[in-house]
């Protein structure tokens, strides 16, 4: 998960402050000293009790897929002797949980990399959840353009939309060909979770079915 780090106006320097809550990390802000929620980006005790951070889309992939999108793309290692990709098997027993205003939903991933596209609606607000079985890149947006609700399907490999049939990008929600073209859905932060885990922080969470 990927947050905004700006509390009243200021830039702010977190680091992990040790402890888990509900079993997931905790961060520490070193203005006051306030323990954060790292599911929620919210600081759960200390001066700043109640605030949260923006949360911001991002995607959990496979480095290759990542590097096939991105190649000029800047990567961060701690200089501990320079970067080494570790054998880890990809797991796909994660739900990708989406918060909008209060409301909840969790979509399976195993369950949305078999339909490929999910149109759905949370709390009002038309969504889309895109998944590529194959390089394991998930993405989530508004399906609206304007004032125009979208729906989505993925036909001869590619992402279309049935009102107006243009083709997008799945990973950056761009129109690239059709009367689209030129525009660009919103993303959505999503939640890379296990389902316990994310019932735990969102108690009220639907799940896809």
């Amino acid at each position: 998960m990927v947050h905004v780090r700006t509390v009243n106006g200021k830039t702010e320097v977190f680091g992990n402050q040790g402890a888990l809550f509900m079993n997931a990390m905790t961060w520490w802000d070193h203005t006051t000293n306030s323990v954060w929620s790292q599911v929620w980006g919210r600081a759960i005790e200390g001066p700043l009790k109640g605030t949260e951070l923006e949360l911001l889309p991002a995607q959990t992939v496979p480095w290759g897929t990542w590097k096939a999108q991105y190649p000029d793309t800047l990567l961060m290692t701690n200089g501990l002797g320079g970067f080494r990709l570790r054998g880890e098997t990809f797991q796909p027993n994660y739900v990708i949980g989406v918060e909008l205003q209060g409301a909840a939903r969790a979509y399976p991933y195993q369950k949305a990399a078999d339909e490929r596209v999910i149109n759905d609606s949370l709390n009002g607000r038309p969504l889309v959840v895109v998944v590529n079985p194959e390089t394991k890149a998930v993405a989530v947006f508004l399906r609206q353009v304007d004032e125009r609700i979208l729906t989505f399907v993925w036909e001869n490999e590619q992402l279309v939309d049935r009102e107006t049939g243009s083709v997008w990008d799945p990973v950056r929600g761009l129109a690239l060909r059709g009367p689209q073209q030129g525009q660009a859905l919103r993303a959505l932060p999503y939640v890379p979770a296990f389902p316990t885990a994310w019932r735990d922080f969102y108690p009220q969470t639907t799940f896809y079915e």
